[in-house]
């Protein structure tokens, strides 16, 4: 089943007198348990594409399916809502928040939410297992490392059960060895809890791990390669 299928995808932004074509009649599809690297220079367009998928932009043409539902006739709140239910991120500087510890930063997306606290707390607590941390839950993240932290906001993505994760440069800010266990664990995700994940990455390292690459130039998709 195709969770993400984007369709003839185009995204051009206004700068000054000239038209940037950010990405360029892109077309793709990503299937449960799949995970897709997005590769390619700065300014290639992965990031702006990953931004159409979690609808944080719209496409100026083209049609972005997720879960098998169009999203161009989404209202911005009806997106927000199939966001919450069905899309989790992560970032690359963490977005964890100081104040809050681990198991409080993986229950925030559901913190307003008509849900028993007692349960939310038990998911969350069983996250942070998951991700190898469960002896770290009451940890703010200024006592954590930087993997310890990435981790946690993988756990945190987690915690609506998405069908799809979205990560943004996951491995940016770690070390060699940190990335690849924080890499090993979103691969491992993708094949015992069937999540499919797309990430955009200049790290060869992350490449290696996903089932299919994407590289883009110049907004295209110019090249796809299956591990």
């Amino acid at each position: 089943m195709a969770t993400v299928q984007v369709e003839n995808a185009w995204k051009l932004f206004q700068v000054g007198d000239e038209v940037v074509r950010a990405v360029v009649d892109v077309s793709l599809t990503a299937s449960e348990g799949e995970f897709v690297a997005l590769m390619g220079p700065s300014g290639s367009g992965k990031s702006t594409l990953l931004h159409l998928l979690g609808g944080l932009d719209r496409p100026t043409k083209g049609e972005v399916h997720i879960a098998g539902r169009p999203t161009s006739g989404l209202t911005e709140s009806q997106f927000a809502a199939l966001r919450h239910s069905t899309i989790g991120f992560i970032f690359q500087s963490y977005n964890l928040i100081p104040f809050l510890s681990a198991v409080e930063n993986v229950e925030l997306p559901l913190m307003f939410e008509p849900v028993d606290r007692a349960s939310v707390r038990r998911r969350a607590l069983d996250l942070l297992d998951l991700v190898g941390l469960g002896h770290r839950a009451s940890h703010r993240p200024g006592r954590m490392s930087g993997g310890e932290q990435q981790r946690t906001a993988i756990a945190r993505a987690l915690i609506g059960s998405p069908s799809v994760v979205l990560a943004d440069e996951p491995t940016a800010n770690l070390d060699q060895r940190t990335g690849e266990s924080v890499v090993a664990l979103l691969q491992d995700l993708c094949a015992r809890l069937g999540v499919t994940v797309v990430a955009s990455t200049h790290d060869p390292m992350v490449a290696g791990h996903a089932t299919r690459v994407l590289r883009m130039s110049g907004g295209r998709i110019t090249e796809e390669n299956h591990e």
